[in-house]
């Protein structure tokens, strides 16, 4: 795995500072995931399951449920042994790791978690997708995500695996990515590191190089770390939330134009919040952004660019509406 060293380090070192006081309180915080029932944020809805949106967490902006930011939860009486819980999403840009997947257009998502007591779940989400996330057929993004969550020390360990497929798309666009965040609390602060690993698959490879003859068949492989913070305001619904994320993969276009990692390595974030007026209904908004140059976009054209020759890795606000279940 060619992963640059010398950039990784700050991101490394992120992700073991806040994996420390993770394991310092209760919360079972699920940062960046997607509006699922938890959610690793298509980008995420947390207010479906922690499961499920730490697995997508990284797909999409996710609303995070108030209680558990705030590692204040009251004690489930009665649980029963298998859980459902679900929701659905509608925002305003579909963003996954700060590349826009919906052509910097809006983008309904929705998910579905079955969880058990101990600690295994198994899940689903969707989204439409639009410019340099299509790849033919239904335009639709379906991941399957399967996982298990057990404690570390005062914190939680959330392993597992997640297939995304593009329905009725073209060929060689499937991958699979394992996954493993460990979340906890410091006060009323949740955070959450995270890694993810795609091994060596042709849907990641650099079939199309940058300035460099074509290479069908090439198989690459994708790593992904982040860290993730959330502040549960008291007193009030609102949670504010932070995301870092760093990539390192296939640094030109992949077997269908695109790429999980557009130019090899860059940083995504956000800063946001989440606030939740009724219960069921959570209002989100983010401040999107990477270090994506506009040298380094203008080599992926047209792909990587809306229809007016936008990059689609610019700074931008997000909004999305959460119902959940």
């Amino acid at each position: 795995m060619s992963i640059r060293l010398a950039s990784a380090a700050s991101a490394v070192a992120l992700a073991a500072f806040l994996s420390a006081p993770a394991l310092a309180g209760e919360s079972d915080e699920a940062a960046a995931t997607i509006a699922i029932p938890e959610a690793e944020s298509l980008v995420s809805a947390e207010a479906l399951s922690a499961a499920t949106i730490d697995a997508v967490a990284m797909r999409a902006i996710a609303p995070v449920d108030l209680a558990t930011a705030s590692g204040v939860q009251d004690a489930p009486e009665d649980e029963p042994a298998i859980t459902i819980s679900g929701a659905a999403t509608l925002t305003s840009d579909y963003r996954f790791r700060g590349v826009s997947q919906s052509d910097e257009g809006m983008a309904v998502q929705g998910g579905i978690t079955i969880s058990h007591e101990s600690g295994l779940y198994v899940g689903a989400w969707g989204s439409n997708l639009a410019g340099w996330g299509t790849f033919g057929g239904a335009n639709m993004e379906l991941d399957l995500i399967a996982g298990f969550k057990f404690p570390v020390g005062e914190g939680t360990l959330d392993a597992g695996l997640t297939w995304y497929m593009y329905p009725s798309g073209a060929d060689t666009t499937d991958f699979a990515e394992l996954y493993a965040k460990l979340s906890g609390s410091l006060g009323p602060v949740g955070l959450t590191a995270g890694v993810a690993y795609a091994p060596q698959q042709e849907a990641l490879g650099n079939a199309f190089p940058v300035g460099a003859p074509a290479d069908p068949g090439d198989k690459e492989d994708n790593l992904y770390l982040s860290a993730d913070a959330t502040y549960g305001i008291s007193g009030a619904p609102v949670t504010l939330k932070a995301h870092l994320g760093y990539s390192d993969g296939n640094p030109g276009l992949g077997p269908n134009g695109t790429s999980v990692a557009p130019t090899g390595t860059y940083f995504d974030w956000l800063i946001g919040a989440d606030v939740v007026p009724i219960s069921g209904l959570t209002l989100s908004v983010a401040y999107v952004d990477t270090d994506i140059s506009e040298a380094d976009a203008a080599l992926l054209r047209p792909n990587f660019a809306t229809l007016d020759g936008n990059s689609i890795s610019d700074a931008t606000v997000v909004f999305s509406v959460t119902a959940s279940l």
